[in-house]
């Protein structure tokens, strides 16, 4: 399947996303600054630069999007162009995201993943609902969490 677009637009759209500040990012830290919390972004030093840092809680947050990696859901679907390119740099996505994970929990962190479908698409939790369940996360000293849309479940 041809691409409906010019490589150089292409090209243009693909530069234009960003890692830093995504909409699902900003909404949550909106959200869980609200409630009280305070944080640091995108901490440099860390393994992964986590998106929200909670040093007075020992806990980081990752904001995950679907797509970029890999989560299992209505919102990740495999490119038809170039798959094992998009299959090996997602599969890559992934086992860098646990070695992240791995050392910040071995440095002592507490590590949360938020994945975009808790708040967008027909999965949807809301945003209400994943800033609860981060911030009961934040208040305990559970070293997990992970929150994602109704249809796959979400724990804390």
């Amino acid at each position: 399947m041809a691409d409906i677009v010019s490589p150089k637009t292409r090209s243009w759209m693909m530069a234009g996303i960003t890692g830093k500040d995504t909409k699902p990012e900003v909404q949550l830290r909106s959200a869980l600054h609200r409630r009280g919390f305070r944080f640091r972004l995108h901490g440099r030093g860390l393994p992964g630069k986590p998106d929200l840092v909670f040093r007075r809680h020992g806990a980081v947050l990752f904001v995950n999007g679907c797509f970029w990696h890999g989560h299992d859901c209505h919102l990740f679907r495999l490119p038809a162009t170039r798959t094992e390119w998009w299959r090996d740099k997602i599969e890559a996505t992934k086992a860098r995201d646990s070695a992240q994970c791995a050392a910040l929990q071995n440095d002592g962190w507490r590590v949360g993943t938020i994945w975009e479908c808790a708040m967008r698409g027909r999965s949807r939790i809301g945003l209400d609902e994943v800033a609860e369940r981060c911030a009961i996360w934040l208040q305990g000293n559970d070293e997990r969490l992970e929150v994602y849309g109704h249809k796959k479940g979400a724990t804390v």
